[in-house]
C-alpha cells in the first residue's frame, strides 16, 4: 500500500498534506458524483450559497438548484421573512454606507 509519507521520502511533496490536497483535488476533478455530493453536503450544512455549492460542483446555478429539488432539498433563495429582509438590508447598509 502506498501512503502519503512515501510520496515525501521520495521528495515528490515537501509534505504529506500537500500529498493529500493533491490528491483530493484530482479525486474531485475526476469524480463529478463526489464534487456534487460535497457540494450538496455543504449547502445542507449552510456553509456555502446556492452560487458557490453551484462552482464546487461544476454545474450552471440552475442545475444546482435542481439537483437540491432532486434530493428533496428546498434551496435557500432569499429572506423567507420581512424580518430577514430588514436585517439583510441593514447589514448590507453597514457594509456598503452611503456609496452609489
Amino acid at each position: 500500500m502506498v501512503t502519503a509519507r512515501d510520496f515525501v521520502q521520495a521528495r515528490l511533496y515537501e509534505n504529506e498534506d500537500e500529498v493529500v490536497q493533491d490528491a483530493l483535488r484530482y479525486l474531485l476533478r475526476e469524480r463529478p458524483d463526489l464534487r456534487i455530493g460535497l457540494a450538496v453536503y455543504r449547502y445542507q450544512a449552510e456553509e456555502l450559497s446556492l452560487t458557490r455549492a453551484a462552482a464546487l460542483a461544476g454545474v450552471s446555478w440552475a442545475q444546482m438548484k435542481q439537483l437540491l429539488l432532486e434530493r428533496g432539498i428546498q434551496p435557500h433563495l432569499g429572506p423567507e421573512t420581512v424580518e430577514e429582509a430588514e436585517e439583510e438590508a441593514a447589514v448590507l447598509h453597514r457594509h456598503f454606507g452611503d456609496r452609489p
